[in-house]
């Protein structure tokens, strides 16, 4: 049974210290901040949502930053995301490299398979970034002063590395509805939904690669977004019937999860498209406060007096 994904939904990442991360982010990247919380399953670490306007599905990025709570840095490798790539405009890609350069980040231009003008650079945690060129009618965030004609549009696609491909472009076939959009060799793209920017996964693979160890400066995992909670419940449920370790369905407050690994070991995501940012605030005043889930509110003021303070 397939099941209809309709796209990427966000991707979360394990970072250092979260100031240099929201200068990142806000300053660098021109996101909207539309989600301030805590990480649910630890409230003493912020989760940060960054996004289009109203953080749309298939355009988020969000964070978990770890500073000063034990967790190491953590190693690149097979069994997680390599690369989680921004669709920009184009003829954009000047722009970018004018700017992040003059704020001094470490850029570079890349050549990729399937994607002809591409820049990579590193955010403050080490985490490797691309903005790819591509035609992209979603609109980008211009709050934070970058032109029209520039503004990242949304995620554009993850890389996935894992040591052999063939069970996990399976998986994403026969069971997530992903088709192989084009391969060469040690890549395979896939799509679903379509196959353009915020649809599309590409699985590297490399017998030789070691294994990744989740820590600072590493993806922790990449969701994919389903339109009802009823379809999510069906997918988990197929997904135990062969065999996957999959998590309950988790209320993540803008969205319901479920959670598996993939064969090659990379921490996958089923969310919701529902209800979204603005069931706790308003549009025009996303990211501005502190939002708690109800089951942490009698913990505010603990939880605000162990957090640091940000400005953006």
């Amino acid at each position: 049974m397939t099941h209809h994904i309709l796209g990427l939904h966000h991707v979360t990442a394990t970072v250092d210290e979260a100031q240099p991360d929201v200068d990142f982010c806000i300053g660098g990247l021109g996101l909207r901040l539309v989600k301030k919380t805590v990480n649910f399953d630890n409230h003493h670490v912020y989760h940060f949502y960054y996004g289009n306007e109203g953080g749309t599905p298939g355009t988020i990025w969000t964070t978990f930053p770890y500073h000063g709570r034990g967790v190491r840095i953590g190693v690149k490798g097979a069994g997680q995301i390599a690369v989680t790539s921004f669709s920009i405009p184009p003829s954009s890609l000047e722009f970018w490299r004018e700017r992040l350069t003059r704020l001094g980040m470490s850029v570079e231009q890349v050549e990729r398979p399937f994607d002809d003008r591409t820049l990579m650079v590193t955010d403050p945690s080490g985490l490797a970034i691309e903005l790819v060129e591509s035609v992209d009618d979603r609109k980008g965030w211009t709050g934070g002063g970058i032109p029209a004609a520039c503004a990242i549009r949304g995620l554009h696609s993850v890389t996935l590395l894992v040591r052999s491909p063939e069970r996990t472009v399976q998986l994403l076939t026969d069971l997530l509805g992903f088709r192989i959009v084009t391969e060469t060799e040690g890549r395979i793209r896939l799509g679903v939904n379509g196959d353009g920017a915020g649809k599309l996964m590409d699985v590297v693979y490399r017998s030789d690669a070691p294994a990744a160890l989740n820590g600072l400066g590493t993806v922790h995992h990449v969701a994919l977004a389903i339109g009802s909670a009823e379809e999510q419940v069906r997918a988990r449920e197929e997904l135990l019937t062969l065999g996957y370790g999959v998590t309950d369905v988790l209320d993540r407050q803008y969205f319901q999860s479920i959670y598996f690994r993939e064969p090659g070991g990379v921490l996958l995501e089923i969310a919701t498209v529902r209800p979204g940012f603005t069931v706790d605030e308003p549009l025009a005043a996303l990211g501005r406060a502190l939002k708690l889930p109800p089951w942490e509110e009698a913990n505010r003021r603990e939880i605000e007096g162990g957090l640091a303070e940000v400005a953006y």
